[in-house]
């Protein structure tokens, strides 16, 4: 028996959309009352709920989400606890090489605690959830293109650590919090330009996509009822977004499907 667990997060208009980006916006244009029938109608970008990324969205001639097969969203991998990482960590390889071995076109659904902070919990903190967040460096995009790795997903804004997107770089009111508090994390301002140079700016986008390796964003649902307190786990694993001809990302449902 195949047991499936929704590693999506709800999305409506309350969802926090990305700094620079439109929100999520949804009205009625129908009512049974006056028309027979309920209809809605949608605004948004791509980049908001659970979605993911097409090498499209950084690269010019990159695949678009169409172009991505099947078999290349859905297969084994594992789902691993980075939580040691903590608020504006970096996500190592070692972490999760010391909880699982991943091997070569697996999938990797890092779970860094930070869904906790998501919209729609009883724990939600916007903030805190969008500035925040770990990330990951350098080395894991060297990890990740020697494993050949099919895709990632992750309980967070985005990958990449704050101080390689706006947040920690140059948005207004927020850039200037997330360096400081790095700075007092990582060891002072020399530290963030030797660990954050200026060249790895949006790094898990701009050093992946050239080789086909994409990525969820916002993981979250099931998530932990599906690790049950285990430190990694290894399933089955599928990221479903719809057939969207040359979408540079696109809604997407994320399952895992264990075996009982």
């Amino acid at each position: 028996m195949v047991k499936l667990y929704d590693l999506s997060q709800p999305l409506n208009q309350d969802f926090p959309f990305w700094p620079l980006y439109p929100p999520f916006e949804v009205k009625y244009i129908k009512r049974k009352s006056e028309h027979g029938v309920n209809a809605q109608y949608i605004m948004t970008s791509n980049h908001i709920g659970t979605h993911l990324d097409a090498p499209r969205h950084f690269v010019t001639h990159g695949k678009t989400v169409d172009q991505i097969p099947l078999e290349q969203l859905y297969g084994t991998g594992v789902v691993v606890d980075v939580t040691e990482a903590g608020e504006l960590g970096l996500i190592t390889p070692e972490m999760v090489e010391s909880k699982i071995d991943v091997k070569e076109r697996d999938i990797i659904v890092f779970y860094t605690g930070w869904v906790k902070y998501a919209w729609y919990q009883p724990t939600a903190d916007e903030e805190k959830y969008t500035l925040l967040h770990p990330g990951m460096g350098r080395d894991m995009v060297e990890w990740m293109i020697k494993k050949k790795i099919k895709w990632f997903g992750v309980d967070t804004p985005s990958p990449d650590h704050p101080m390689n997107l706006p947040l920690g770089r140059f948005l207004p009111r927020v850039a200037d919090r997330v360096r400081r508090l790095s700075e007092q994390k990582f060891g002072g301002p020399e530290a963030i330009k030797k660990l954050f140079p200026e060249e790895d700016y949006q790094l898990m986008h701009n050093a992946l996509f050239p080789y086909d390796i994409v990525h969820v964003e916002h993981i979250g649902g099931q998530i932990e009822e599906l690790l049950n307190g285990r430190k990694a786990i290894r399933t089955t694993l599928g990221a479903f977004p719809w057939l969207f001809k040359g979408g540079e990302a696109a809604f997407c449902r994320v399952v895992a499907f264990v075996e009982e």
